[in-house]
């Protein structure tokens, strides 16, 4: 039996902590944080400690001592109970991204079929999946779903920790899951951050305090006790000690930078409330940013102080956007209320207002486009509504449908390709459990 290894942090941690173990937290232990996120590392502090200046080459980091208590993972445990909630989950995504649930496929002249439904051991809605070798990988998912493929995806077996009864763990809803090098991340809601070092064989909670700036959205593991964490207000933090201490990278959350300066050229912008969603990092760390309301964007590359607010360039709303070939310089894609697709020319000049984005002809008959991805540079794929699948071999310009998907009920959410392990190695997520295997 495989034993999973919990680590609580002495700070405050949030309300679910009791359900992996029970810690004594210091009244002291805090979050150290000034108006600026540059001079803020989130860490046990007291009263004689002062926060970093904002202009200060970086801020100052304190060290958490720590108290280990061991429990048992299983892998046969988890009892798949009544998936009758999952139909009202997938409903409650779907109404967030503008997505039409009534199966009926669009035109399928010249259709394709490039990818291949894998069977998985539930029917959950399915959010992220990564590896950290061309065979090893997990998937993760609403109410707990958590699984372990070790011949590259062919096969999937349930996870599960098993010191939270059925329940319990089925409150969980792991969103974002990344691996590098053996060392890997799941973030869930509630908030709930577990790390690992081998490779899935154990894993530890990493605390994170309530006084957090926003819910974290996503986290991207960088090698060896090193991750980047982005919040829904658009705090940026890293981590070179697992997730012990976490450095500001932005100085001021995105409200704060947009009430603080003038932002009347970019509509909606100016005295924005809220928070921040689709947060997506490109391969050299450049971020971008959709406001919750849809009708402006952000963009946020290394060594800024503040997020820069662009125009969304027109009246409908912005569903989901993201990079081409995973790189800020090589453009940006933009989906939008209806099934509209925009893809902005490489080079992008991202001081600017307004971006030049031209519209790809892919005809979706209104199911909106909720994920986009490179294959390469020439063959591009989109996911949406009714489980429906576009291709395009010319870069985006005009996109086929493709049927893979076609006779399932359901949405997709999320294609993704992993070309470190081969050009095949590509998988599309959704609703009802659905996992497709690209096959070209």
């Amino acid at each position: 039996m495989m034993r999973l290894s919990i680590v609580a942090a002495a700070v405050a941690v949030a309300p679910l902590a009791s359900a992996f173990v029970t810690v004594n937290v210091p009244k002291s232990a805090s979050l150290v944080q000034s108006t600026h996120l540059g001079a803020a590392v989130i860490g046990p502090s007291s009263s004689s400690e002062q926060p970093a200046s904002p202009r200060s080459s970086g801020a100052t980091t304190t060290t958490t001592t720590t108290t280990t208590t061991t429990v048992s993972f299983t892998d046969d445990r988890r009892t798949f109970m009544n998936k009758a909630s999952t139909s009202a989950i997938a409903a409650a995504v779907a109404a967030t991204t503008t997505v039409a649930t009534t199966h009926v496929a669009p035109a399928q002249a010249a259709s394709s079929q490039m990818w291949t439904k894998v069977p998985v051991p539930f029917d959950d809605t399915l959010y992220d999946v990564d590896f950290d070798s061309a065979a090893h990988g997990y998937l993760v998912g609403a109410r707990g779903a958590f699984a372990e493929t070790n011949d590259g995806g062919l096969t999937w077996e349930p996870r599960s920790f098993s010191n939270l009864d059925a329940e319990e763990e089925v409150t969980y809803r792991f969103q974002v899951l990344s691996f590098k090098d053996g060392e890997g991340w799941v973030l869930g809601k509630p908030t709930l951050l577990l790390h690992t070092k081998d490779s899935g064989k154990t894993w530890e909670r990493i605390p994170l305090s309530p006084k957090l700036p926003g819910e974290p959205t996503s986290i991207l593991a960088l090698g060896p006790n090193k991750a980047e964490m982005i919040t829904s207000t658009g705090a940026i933090y890293s981590t070179e000690n697992a997730g012990r201490n976490w450095k500001a990278q932005v100085k001021e959350t995105i409200d704060a930078t947009l009430n603080r300066i003038s932002s009347s050229g970019v509509s909606g912008a100016s005295y924005f409330t809220g928070s921040i969603i689709n947060q997506v990092r490109d391969d050299y760390g450049g971020y971008l940013a959709v406001s919750s309301r849809g009708n402006f964007f952000l963009t946020w590359e290394p060594g800024q102080e503040f997020w820069i607010p662009h125009n969304r360039g027109t009246p409908r709303r912005i569903q989901n956007m993201g990079f081409v070939q995973g790189d800020i310089k090589k453009g940006l894609w933009m989906t939008l209320n209806g099934g509209k697709l925009l893809i902005s020319p490489d080079e992008p000049d991202l001081t600017r207002d307004t971006f030049d984005f031209f519209e790809a002809d892919i005809k979706t008959g209104g199911y909106g486009i909720t994920d986009v991805a490179w294959r390469n540079e020439n063959e591009v794929w989109a996911v949406g509504g009714s489980n429906t699948m576009y291709v395009s071999t010319d870069g985006g310009k005009k996109f086929v449908f493709d049927k893979s998907a076609n006779e399932y009920p359901g949405n997709l959410y999320n294609v993704k390709f992993f070309p470190q392990y081969g050009p095949n190695a590509g998988w599309a997520l959704g609703s009802n459990g659905m996992l497709l295997r690209y096959t070209g």
